[in-house]
């Protein structure tokens, strides 16, 4: 078993021609030449087939450990074209109620209208026995998607046993593996059908492109996917496949660190006077390591934590000289991002942090300094906004 970034980098490999590039360019068309014998396993046109995309999909799939992988625009669209190919009207979806808002806001609004039942259900939930409860009364349609950690709250969902309550009930088990990444879990070794992800955060990690996949351990799915790329048209341009695969290469190495730091990070924080309710799944006392310890390799880049309100966290961000005060995630730069603002049910000093690949020493000392002079100027007045 190789290391990850050995992994890594033998994914994004090609093959090896005398006089090519070692590293294959972006490939720059909408139409392709046509032949005359009207042949299908040729590329015609860039929204239907491309080799830019040939290639990201295959390293993606050798990540996963999936039978194949099809790329889309972003990690929203990898979610939405992966439910609209699975779930028909008359049938049951199950959403996380409390992982990423946008995906139970596109099930309510898009989907329970044309006629599919919306089930939303909580990490507590999903390992409480009620979704055996709702998939006996669900039609064999049934798709359950979890998030596993969950984002933001980073809890984990038991995969291996949701894979089992899925397939006694012929639903398809579809996982949420942005926040894990394959590179520290791989759930279709853990008996989920569907992975669903976002290339945008530490697999490209540079914060600079949208892009999104979706791994399957069947191929039998395919059709239905590459159906509804095709005919709804969220596509990934072909600069973005590149600068994706091209990043792919590093990934390894970065995740390393990411998470050796926010290790690092959740430690120091979880000690630390000026801050209640740290999270953090690689913590031996967080209340999803035991689950987390049974099926991830590594725990990701992600530490939350609570100040005491809104003017703290911008305290904090303004304080810290390593810390940008941005949302998404996985980013070569640590990032905060306060979640209230967006609706996530989060206290209003909920703080969701993003560790970057900053020398972790430096790191822990600037985030220490940002939370002491938060502390001692804890009640003064804002400044004015210009």
């Amino acid at each position: 078993m190789t290391g990850d970034s050995t992994r890594c980098v033998k994914a994004v490999a090609h093959e090896c021609v005398p006089g090519s590039p070692l590293q294959a360019g972006p490939v720059f068309a909408a139409p392709y030449l046509l032949g005359e014998d009207e042949r299908d396993d040729v590329d015609t046109y860039a929204r239907a087939s491309n080799p830019g995309w040939r290639a990201l999909e295959s390293a993606l799939a050798d990540l996963e450990h999936a039978s194949a992988a099809r790329v889309v625009g972003s990690g929203m669209s990898a979610i939405t074209v992966a439910l609209r190919s699975l779930v028909a009207p008359g049938g049951t979806v199950v959403v996380p109620s409390d992982g990423y808002y946008q995906v139970r806001t596109y099930a309510q609004e898009f989907l329970a209208p044309h006629g599919v039942k919306v089930v939303e259900m909580s990490v507590a939930e999903f390992g409480d026995g009620t979704l055996t409860d709702v998939l006996v009364t669900a039609p064999d349609n049934s798709v359950v998607l979890v998030e596993t950690p969950s984002n933001p709250g980073l809890d984990t969902v038991d995969l291996r046993a949701i894979a089992t309550a899925c397939h006694v009930s012929d639903a398809l088990l579809l996982v949420d593996n942005t926040t894990a990444t394959p590179l520290g879990q791989l759930p279709l070794d853990l008996g989920a059908d569907v992975v669903v992800a976002s290339g945008t955060k530490s697999l490209s990690g540079h914060s600079d492109l949208l892009c999104g996949y979706i791994a399957v351990a069947d191929p039998e799915l395919l059709p239905a996917i590459d159906r509804e790329r095709l005919l709804s048209g969220t596509v990934l341009g072909p600069f973005e496949t590149w600068l994706a695969h091209r990043s792919l290469g590093t990934a390894g190495l970065r995740f390393e660190r990411q998470c050796a730091n926010a290790l690092a990070v959740a430690g120091m924080l979880f000690e630390h006077a000026a801050v209640t309710d740290v999270r953090y799944p690689g913590l031996a006392g967080d209340p999803a390591h035991a689950v987390a310890a049974g099926q991830m390799s590594r725990f990701g880049p992600l530490v939350t934590f609570r100040l005491p309100g809104h003017d703290e966290v911008h305290r904090f961000v303004r304080a810290a000289t390593l810390v940008a005060p941005a949302t998404s995630f996985g980013g070569i730069h640590t990032t905060a991002d306060r979640r209230a603002r967006w609706g996530d049910a989060v206290p209003e000093g909920f703080v969701r942090l993003s560790c970057g690949i900053e020398d972790t020493a430096d790191l822990l000392a600037d985030l220490d300094a940002a939370l002491k002079e938060t502390t001692l100027h804890r009640g003064r007045p804002e400044p004015a906004e210009t």
